[in-house]
């Protein structure tokens, strides 16, 4: 098989129909536009009309609310603290505050701050001090002997 020997499918592929190629083509003239009006000309669009019924988007409920000063966290899982640990990223025996979080790399920025999660596990006995933690994430780094302190900036959440 060579390159100029490739083809598609018989009934894959469709041409398309060029439009106002005079009367012949049948398609001539107005071009299956039909006469003046709004549609008969270029550069309309009138998407979601539907015709004067009330449309999709209005029939439907609106629901939900998004608090405008709501907090965002920058979210950690415990497993990757443990591999920057295990790389030498970050020293399990100083404190690690959010500062040496974002220092390391393990954080792009802090957001309204750092918020630790247990996916993953931790074995480093390391002293943590974030904003925000999920008790299983607490368990687990007490459990390997750490600490993890929550500081103030959450208790004003």
């Amino acid at each position: 098989m060579k390159l100029n020997e490739l083809h598609d499918n018989p009934g894959a592929t469709k041409q398309r129909t060029r439009v106002g190629r005079g009367p012949g083509s049948g398609k001539g003239k107005m071009g299956g536009r039909g006469i003046k009006g709004q549609k008969s000309r270029s550069g309309v669009a009138i998407n979601g009309y539907e015709g004067g019924q009330m449309p999709l988007y209005q029939r439907l409920p609106k629901r939900g609310f998004n608090k405008p000063n709501r907090k965002e966290f920058s979210v950690i899982n415990l497993g990757l603290i443990q591999k920057f640990v295990d790389a030498g990223k970050l020293d399990a025996k100083a404190a690690i505050t959010e500062d040496a979080l974002v220092a390391s790399g393990l954080v792009r920025r802090k957001l309204d701050g750092i918020r630790v999660l247990a996916k993953g596990e931790i074995s480093a006995k390391v002293n943590l001090e974030v904003t925000g933690a999920s008790k299983a994430a607490v368990e687990a780094v007490e459990k390997a002997g750490g600490s993890l302190t929550v500081t103030k900036a959450a208790a004003a959440e």
